[in-house]
């Protein structure tokens, strides 16, 4: 049933990522933007005018075109699926990046049914990259022009590189783990947020690791480097769309090995 009707929904998916571009890219990089902090307990997690206007402005527009369809949003929460379908929607993915002015930060939305995400977008408005994967389809658009995504083969972790948003992932204990494999890999770079799993989904790098995340963080991310050939698990190998740990790989052996290290 998706598939015949997947033309549809990435125009919609364009929709909402057209939407999103342009009510982000009003307040990005202007100098009265300021933030809430969504942390009660004393931590930092900021939230802008501009994470939900976005956010309203992909829900206003779905209200109109799918109906039916549920939604799970990182400001406004859940509105139940009548359809067996739910879009899943970060308007800003990286929003403290977003309020430093860097371009690291990104929209996600994806689709998802009862086994989890079908397709994806990682959108960076301010750079005019648009990621998309699902449903037979794994691209990038940079303006009038696309390309093919495709994840690279690595053969040992040795020769890996490896991103995740913090160097201090998750508790302690999920630090100890991320360090065995930080030192067995021949490079980490830290803090691309979504970006991180968009450059995986393009071949640049090898693995993306990290804990802590809700579904609206990953959900668009699997759909994007399934689609590109790539794997992405929970630290146990598990389905990760749920949120919690998660380890995106290019190359099965390399995923391999980042699993057995994290477990041991």
């Amino acid at each position: 049933m998706l598939q015949n009707s997947s033309r549809e929904l990435f125009v919609i998916a364009n929709e909402l990522a057209d939407l999103a571009r342009v009510t982000s890219l009003k307040y990005f990089r202007t100098r009265n933007l300021t933030s809430d902090n969504k942390d009660e307990d004393g931590g930092f997690d900021p939230v802008t005018r501009a994470d939900r206007e976005t956010e309203m402005v992909m829900r206003e527009h779905l209200a109109q075109v799918r109906p039916d369809d549920g939604i799970l949003g990182e400001e406004y929460g859940v509105e139940e699926s009548r359809s067996g379908l739910t879009w899943v929607l970060d308007p800003i993915d990286g929003t403290r990046g977003y309020i430093s002015g860097t371009p690291s930060w990104g929209v996600l939305i994806s689709l998802e049914d009862e086994n989890g995400p079908v397709l994806g977008v990682i959108d960076q408005p301010y750079v005019r990259e648009r990621f998309l994967g699902g449903l037979g389809v794994s691209e990038l658009t940079r303006d009038d022009e696309t390309t093919d995504l495709r994840v690279r083969k690595c053969g040992d972790i040795s020769h890996a590189t490896l991103l995740s948003t913090y160097p201090e992932v998750g508790s302690e204990r999920e630090r100890l783990s991320f360090g065995k494999v930080r030192d067995q890999v021949n490079l980490t770079r830290y803090g691309l947020d979504c970006y991180g799993y968009a450059l995986l989904a393009l071949g640049q790098v090898d693995l993306v690791i990290e804990a802590g995340l809700s579904p609206y963080d990953i959900s668009a991310p699997i759909a994007v480097i399934e689609a590109a050939g790539g794997i992405v698990t929970n630290w146990q190998g598990e389905p990760a769309h749920k949120g919690g740990q998660v380890i995106a790989a290019g190359d099965p052996a390399v995923h391999k090995a980042a699993l057995e290290l994290l477990g041991s």
